[in-house]
């Protein structure tokens, strides 16, 4: 069986600093990947969860209760409010993170990069969460629809920063996006259904603003999108039929998109082998980079070798990934993880 071509590393890695998951990505990977990311280190390693104590040093911004609630790396995960009276359209965010962490790492990209590590011609990845994420996770009623704006506008501020400070032919941004399937599917998920603040259909408006978040990304930048149903503690919030709400979505994201996507990520649970979760993807009308998120600690190359027999009946063309970030696999596991990719597929 021909090996699917090249490899994604979605985004988190479980490795302490940004020069660590380069350098031993590109040692490993090497000609598999086009792009290698800096891992999340720091506090976005779990993924939004800093983002409160961000947006909660905000005039006009509260943190819901009287007490600190301790989570990993000193965050505070306390949910936020608009404070009463106040406009939500005056307040005025701080930066987010997402630009200062992608030059900080940047500057370690090209240094490795001229000391031979990272090949000439592999692109810096960045990965951002939507506004979709960050409002529907930590804000509630009215504040969610009140907020949406203030929060996209501060987003783009980071998008717009990081498109100053990198060369655009260096550059690859990829939006992460998990809260949308979770809505998509309805999805139960930390005690409660999944929703958004706009009335009506929600997968309208999901499409929408995915589709203007990825042409925010100017044409000579690469693109991506990484669909997902998270990640806590190597789990899904949400385990999905097949993978037809996936190809529905990314159809119609694709469709609504002014610019091409470079690439799309989709997940696929390690228990799913059978023709019925891969079937909905002879529907996907999308012919750029396709990666698969087939790759699992627990089974290895075996266990995505039989996944990739099953996927290749449906969607003939395609890389390999994880599901998800490997920020939050078991410490000592991720160069495990990144040799199964390398065994697993070829080089581009």
């Amino acid at each position: 069986m021909t090996q699917p071509q090249g490899a994604l590393l979605v985004g988190s890695v479980n490795f302490d600093d940004a020069e660590t998951t380069m350098r031993t990505a590109a040692e490993m990977l090497g000609p598999r990947l086009r792009r290698i990311p800096d891992g999340e280190v720091g506090k976005r390693f779990h993924w939004i969860m800093f983002q409160p104590d961000v947006l909660g040093e905000a005039d006009g911004i509260e943190r819901i209760g009287d007490e600190p609630i301790p989570f990993k790396a000193g965050i505070d995960a306390r949910p936020l409010r608009i404070a009463d009276g106040v406009d939500a359209s005056s307040i005025q965010l701080p930066p987010l993170g997402y630009a200062d962490a992608a030059l900080e790492s940047y500057a370690v990209f090209t240094r490795l990069r001229e000391e031979g590590v990272v090949p000439t011609g592999t692109r810096f990845q960045v990965s951002l969460p939507t506004t979709v994420a960050v409002v529907s996770s930590f804000f509630f009623g009215a504040d969610r629809a009140a907020i949406d704006p203030v929060y996209t506008a501060a987003l783009l501020r980071e998008v717009d920063g990081i498109l100053a400070a990198i060369p655009h032919d260096d550059l690859a941004i990829q939006w992460d996006v998990a809260s949308e399937m979770g809505v998509i599917e309805a999805a139960p998920a930390f005690g409660r259904v999944m929703d958004v603040w706009w009335e009506g259909d929600p997968f309208p408006g999901l499409v929408a603003r995915l589709a203007a978040l990825i042409d925010a990304v100017p044409a000579d930048v690469e693109v991506g999108v990484h669909l997902c149903y998270g990640d806590v503690a190597e789990k899904h919030f949400f385990e999905p039929t097949d993978a037809a709400n996936l190809v529905r979505y990314a159809n119609a994201v694709t469709a609504a998109s002014a610019r091409p996507l470079t690439w799309l990520h989709l997940p696929v649970p390690i228990e799913r082998d059978d023709e019925a979760y891969f079937a909905p993807l002879a529907g996907l009308e999308y012919d750029g980079e396709l990666y698969l998120g087939l790759v699992h600690r627990e089974d290895g190359a075996e266990g995505a070798e039989r996944r990739i027999a099953t996927a290749r009946r449906f969607a003939p063309m395609f890389g390999v990934a994880t599901e998800c970030g490997i920020g939050r696999a078991p410490e000592g596991s991720t160069e495990g993880i990144l040799r199964t990719h390398a065994e697993v597929a070829s080089a581009w």
